[in-house]
This record gives structure tokens, C-alpha cells and sequence, in this order.
């Protein structure tokens, strides 16, 4: 019988470097090696690993989980409290009833923030030291109200070189749309997005390819 878990992650055993044990290929199902998330919050389309926590991307829900760390916690309801070594500890949603859709091409990471989109919702987003925030509230409400819902990709990136989020829909508007930390706001339209397949940085320039090139 086959079992298709779209909310639920497993995870191997570590690798040791001080014995050089590598138990990435071990999968004990005696011990606790899976993560499972709440049905209501869809499908998880995208990890992103961070310092201390790794972030689960769903359809419907943003959430947090610590990871690789101990985490302290209320064990039968009195003061009491237990460590758990767990590979993924507590999972804590995001406030904010957004997640990335089913767009995970959409998202791109800076330093300590992350953009992605939220179709569902009609909604470009940050997600950064101090959560979620709209950033398609930034005078661009309207704009992608009207054209993400006929998109079939949200493509994003981020260029290192110019520090912009930039943003482009395949079937529905055919310019990328960039995003500035620095004006906090949507500063221009670039033509490259209508030929435009994806998007990188490497040693301080930007890339944009289409058909390989």
C-alpha cells in the first residue's frame, strides 16, 4: 500500500565527524525520525534551513522548527521540565494565515529574510526577524490583485549586486518586478522577465537564463 504523507517529513540518522560515522542512509524506524504537520496547513512545498530552525513552507501555513538543538518544555503540566534531543524539536507557526501556495519557484532568500508569493491569498511576502509582512501592501496591492491569479509560475530571485527582490508571472504580466529593502517599496519594471526562465546571483552579479543561456 502506498501512503503519499504531504504534511509529514522523516529524517535519517546524523554523521559524526569526530568517530566519521555516516548515518545519512540509515532511516532506524525504531527511533523518532519523523515531523508530522497539521493537515489544515496543505501540502509542504518548500524547506529553507536556517541557524537554529529549519522553516516549512505549506500551501496554507508558514511554521517554524527548531532543529539540531535541545528544547525545554512543560512535561505533565507543573514545573517540571525535560529536555528533548530531537533532530526536529516544537513547530510553531508563523502568525499571519499565509503560506506559499503551490509556488515554491517564488521564493528566494537575503541574509535573514526570505520572499515568496501566496497566490491563494494574492499576496507577496517577506518573512524576516519580525515574521511575516505584506510587502505587496507597498503600493502594488492592486497590481498583483489583478495579475497573479492568471500566473501559472511566480518565478523569484534576488540580486545581490542591486539588493532587489525580483518577482515575474508567466501568463500573466511579462516584466519582472523588483522589490528594494532600501526604499522599502517596488522601484521599477525590467523587460528581462518576459525571457526569463531563472534567476541567481554569483560573486556579486545577477543571472538571468532562458533556454539554457
Amino acid at each position: 500500500i502506498e501512503d503519499t504523507k504531504k504534511n509529514g517529513l522523516i529524517f535519517s540518522s546524523i554523521y559524526n565527524p569526530d568517530t566519521k560515522i555516516n548515518g545519512f542512509n540509515e532511516f532506524i524506524i525504531g527511533s523518532d525520525i519523523t515531523k508530522d504537520l497539521l493537515p489544515t496547513y496543505g501540502s509542504i512545498q518548500k524547506l529553507f534551513t536556517r541557524d537554529n530552525d529549519l522553516l516549512a513552507f505549506c500551501e496554507d501555513k508558514v511554521v517554524r522548527i527548531f532543529a539540531d538543538k535541545d528544547i525545554l518544555y512543560n512535561a505533565d503540566g507543573n514545573t517540571q521540565l525535560t529536555a528533548s534531543n530531537r533532530v526536529l524539536g516544537q513547530a510553531h507557526p508563523f502568525e499571519g494565515e499565509f503560506g506559499i501556495s503551490k509556488n515554491p519557484e517564488s521564493f528566494a532568500s537575503e541574509s535573514f529574510r526570505a520572499y515568496f508569493t501566496d497566490k491563494n491569498r494574492k499576496a507577496v511576502l517577506r518573512i524576516s526577524k519580525d515574521g511575516i509582512t505584506k510587502i505587496s501592501d507597498y503600493g502594488m496591492s492592486d497590481f498583483f490583485g489583478d495579475n497573479m491569479g492568471a500566473a501559472t509560475v511566480l518565478l523569484g530571485s534576488f540580486d545581490y549586486d542591486k539588493q532587489e527582490y525580483n518577482i515575474t508571472g508567466t501568463s500573466g504580466w511579462q516584466n519582472a518586478i523588483s522589490f528594494s529593502e532600501a526604499v522599502k517599496g517596488w522601484t521599477s519594471f525590467k523587460s528581462f522577465g518576459a525571457r526569463m526562465e531563472y534567476g541567481i546571483s554569483m560573486s556579486g552579479d545577477y543571472y538571468t537564463f532562458y533556454k539554457g543561456e
